[in-house]
């Protein structure tokens, strides 16, 4: 048996294990068995407690489909209120070792328990070789791809994961579900893409709908919702503070004037169990 924790950020769910206890397993069909919501406990993705030999500790991060991502942003909060309620991590300011570079972590607690968690997300790329894009321009900013004979504007960035941003007049009205996978898969984005379709309210305010690779339409999305901003920002549609509305909560978003991003948000225990080992998921 596996013991996990199963957490939300803003309704992307996430499992959560110690490597401790997942000693010799392969970790890309355990995500797929794990996330399934008809057959297992049902998750966006799987995270794996790592110790690290650079930073205070490491996250590993599977997509549901048994992909490897670089970083997960509701993920690493999530991640963070584990470590830290769990007492692997015992102070409320620390590092995350992740593929996408090391993450700068504070959490703010009332009563000793954890409400809120800002991550220093970094800075963006907007290289298209770093995205990447398969593109002769430098950068993929407001450019025109064509699907299904529609002309549509798209903006690519490296967020830790590669992200597109598309604005739309009306999120609600939107065919997400439809445009979504064909822009993830679409030729010029090499190893994938997620999708962030972004609704402009004010310019303290606005809407985000993502499609992520590898998981499909989730209830929120953190790198994809700093992506949107930047992009927003980029594109002076929004200033440098942010409310960000997601299908299943909010996050508020802060870009300096070094073009770092700080992502602020909570993270919700919803349980702990232990999952039923099958054999399938030993490596031999």
């Amino acid at each position: 048996m596996i013991k996990f924790s199963k957490m939300h950020g803003a309704g992307n769910d996430f499992v959560i294990v110690t490597a401790e206890n997942v000693k010799g397993l392969d970790y890309s069909i355990l995500a797929k068995k794990m996330c399934d919501r008809h057959f297992g406990i049902g998750a966006d993705g799987l995270m794996i407690v790592e110790n690290s030999a650079t930073s205070d500790i490491q996250m590993i991060y599977y997509n549901s489909d048994g992909s490897r991502a670089e970083m997960c942003g509701n993920g690493i909060r999530c991640f963070s209120k584990f470590v830290y309620n769990k007492k692997i991590v015992t102070k409320k300011d620390f590092t995350v070792e992740t593929l996408a570079g090391e993450k700068k972590i504070k959490l703010y607690s009332t009563n000793n328990n954890v409400q809120n968690i800002v991550v220093d997300m970094g800075k963006p790329s907007l290289n298209t070789k770093d995205i990447p894009v398969k593109s002769d321009k430098e950068t993929f900013i407001n450019q025109k791809i064509i699907v299904k004979d529609q002309e549509i504007n798209v903006s690519s960035i490296l967020m830790g994961v590669p992200h597109t941003v598309i604005f739309v007049d009306n999120l609600e009205k939107y065919p997400v579900n439809r445009i979504g996978p064909i822009i993830e898969n679409y030729e010029i984005f090499t190893q994938k893409t997620n999708v962030n379709f972004v609704e402009i309210v004010e310019r303290n305010f606005i809407k985000v709908d993502t499609w992520e690779r590898g998981a499909g339409k989730t209830l929120a999305c953190g790198t994809g919702v700093c992506a949107s901003v930047y992009i927003s920002k980029l594109l002076k549609y929004v200033d440098d503070k942010v409310f960000v509305q997601v299908p299943g909560g909010k996050l508020n978003i802060f870009i300096d004037k070094d073009d770092n991003i700080f992502m602020e948000g909570s993270a919700e225990f919803i349980c702990d169990g232990k999952y039923y080992l099958k054999d399938d998921l030993k490596i031999e």
